[in-house]
């Protein structure tokens, strides 16, 4: 794993007041994507258009394509010709790109997608937040498999957050998605840009050696098999099919099991690597409320209200949600009370909560359709009535 500094060519170092949309624009040029295809939808357009209007200054490619089946597909290429690549969707969006996801996980091809999540299902609430596809993006295309998904909270973590999905894809090539949603798309804060020596950035991994001992699949559950640029003169197969390890076909259920499990274990085996959680006051905690994303910011108020009342309440905020961090809460369960949850969706990362707690304490959902974020009171009566 070759580690180098951003590429100096991003926004000036300091202070920048920017919406969680434009930040993952710069924090995917900070991490060296030089390749974008994306098709506009709301409420993620800005995104593509900041890429967009930046690309020349820094040598990138920018292509807006007929539809999302097709920008995911231009990813795949686009990867494979030795580029760092990202798209940015929403809702039915990120629905038209699922197949091709599948595709990009057999391929093991790295990638970022960021998902500005709004309510749903179908076209639903354009322009309303929502926390709706969480877990769309573990289990929406076909087949077993594993993914990483972050879940920002700010603008400032939309640009943090996108050059550590850009790393995670290249370490493990795999497609890494950033769940961000409506309200922390349009939010404008302050965001600060390091300078570009202080961004440490995973460069792609090419092959160096002769060119007969080149292997694109490696089945060690590992991440960080090198890959090649197409055109380089390599002998190797890229397909959607079960594959040995120069990518030809190999449909038996033994290289199923080989290939699968190296999907699959190259994820959960490195989870302790992977996973970042936020933790306060966790210690002689009774109650804990959990949350992700924008609802993280919104339990912020019901957790101090909680604490003037004598309630013994941490938080625990998700900042990786997919690999799930279930040995955490298998070992929270067994030291607290409850376990309040809330989401903006009916009930989706709470039934992972339930899974791992496994009755050792209660698990609170807190949760609503798309559209608003919670009234903080509503999640301060769940955690009183939690305490009882």
């Amino acid at each position: 794993m070759n580690i180098v500094a951003a590429d100096p060519k991003g926004v000036d170092a300091g202070p920048h007041f920017m919406d969680g949309d434009h930040a993952i624009a710069e924090g995917a040029l900070a991490a060296g994507c030089r390749f974008f295809a994306g098709y506009p939808i709301t409420p993620s357009t800005e995104t593509a258009e900041r890429f967009a209007e930046r690309a020349p200054e820094v040598g990138a490619l920018f292509i807006q394509m007929e539809d999302e089946i097709a920008s995911i597909a231009a990813l795949i290429g686009g990867a494979w010709g030795g580029q760092k690549v990202m798209t940015v969707t929403s809702g039915p969006g990120f629905s038209l790109m699922l197949e091709n996801i599948g595709l990009a996980v057999m391929t093991e091809t790295p990638m970022v997608i960021a998902n500005v999540q709004r309510g749903g299902p179908s076209t639903g609430l354009p322009t309303l937040t929502a926390q709706q596809d969480m877990m769309q993006v573990r289990f929406g295309s076909h087949g077993d498999y594993n993914i990483i998904a972050l879940s920002p909270d700010s603008p400032q973590e939309c640009f943090d957050l996108t050059i550590e999905a850009f790393n995670l894809s290249e370490i493990y090539r795999v497609p890494v998605f950033i769940m961000t949603d409506e309200t922390v798309g349009h939010m404008h804060e302050k965001v600060v840009v390091p300078p570009a020596s202080e961004i440490k950035v995973v460069e792609r991994n090419l092959f160096k050696g002769p060119k007969e001992d080149f292997r694109p699949y490696g089945f060690d559950s590992q991440g960080g098999h090198p890959m090649t640029r197409a055109g380089d003169g390599y002998r190797f197969h890229i397909t959607g099919l079960t594959h040995n390890e120069r990518g030809y076909p190999v449909m038996t259920p033994e290289q199923n099991k080989i290939v699968l499990t190296h999907l699959i274990e190259k994820i959960n085996g490195n989870a302790d690597k992977i996973i970042r959680v936020e933790e306060d006051e966790l210690e002689g905690a009774e109650v804990v409320v959990m949350s992700y994303g924008i609802t993280s910011r919104i339990a912020v108020r019901a957790v101090q209200e909680a604490r003037k009342k004598g309630i013994k309440v941490g938080s625990l905020r998700l900042i990786t949600v997919w690999p799930f961090c279930e040995q955490k809460i298998r070992d929270l369960s067994s030291k607290v009370k409850a376990i309040v949850m809330p989401e903006i969706n009916y009930g989706q990362i709470v039934r992972e909560v339930e899974r791992c707690a496994a009755g050792r304490c209660k698990v609170v959902s807190v949760n609503h359709c798309g559209g608003a974020v919670h009234d903080p009171m509503v999640i301060l009566k769940a955690i009183e009535e939690a305490c009882q």
